[in-house]
């Protein structure tokens, strides 16, 4: 059975607006090693709505972006995609599929069908997932900015306090910390 791992880029003070984030060559790095490493991608619709608005074009060459953000763009294309939705059940992008009825049962079904493993990335849906038990390890890009904004990480509360065992903290050059852990016992 493969794993759920969450990752996702914040700020110091929690804030995980995409837009806040250092996007350079090294981050986009970094997220193609991890989409590399998975066997599929799982998001939330408002995250793959805002990932399929932009995403298909730079693969396709329509958009003018760097090699290493072209590299992520065309493996992200190739890539299967789950999305969780109850307001929308089609789903055009490349390798896009959907999940739908008892969440817990699904997104175990996906586990099990992914030896490599799964990758989340969105933040809202990480909430419902962590609720659930679900999330077997956690990836967080953090960077040396304080948002001093919203949305933030968890922002709509857990049941409890979630215990983690940190696996490795890995500094960029950018100044970004990538921090790996495992849900703790």
């Amino acid at each position: 059975m493969g794993i759920l791992t969450f990752s996702i880029n914040l700020t110091l003070d929690g804030c995980v607006d995409h837009r806040e984030g250092i996007a350079d060559d090294e981050t986009h790095a970094f997220f193609t090693r991890l989409m590399d490493e998975s066997g599929a991608m799982l998001w939330g619709r408002v995250t793959y709505e805002m990932m399929e608005s932009y995403w298909p074009a730079v693969a396709r060459g329509e958009t003018e972006a760097p090699p290493a953000v072209r590299e992520w763009a065309v493996k992200l294309e190739a890539k299967r995609k789950y999305v969780v939705s109850s307001q929308r059940s089609n789903f055009s992008w490349a390798n896009s599929h959907h999940i739908a009825g008892n969440l817990r049962a699904a997104v175990k079904k996906l586990k099990d069908a992914t030896p490599d493993g799964v990758l989340l990335g969105s933040g809202t849906l990480a909430t419902e997932m962590d609720r659930l038990d679900l999330i077997d390890e956690y990836m967080f890009l953090v960077h040396p900015r304080i948002a001093g904004h919203g949305p933030t990480l968890y922002e709509s509360g857990l049941l409890s306090t979630r215990r983690l065992d940190l696996v490795s903290a890995r500094p960029l050059r950018n100044g970004a910390v990538a921090m790996h852990y495992r849900r703790g016992n």
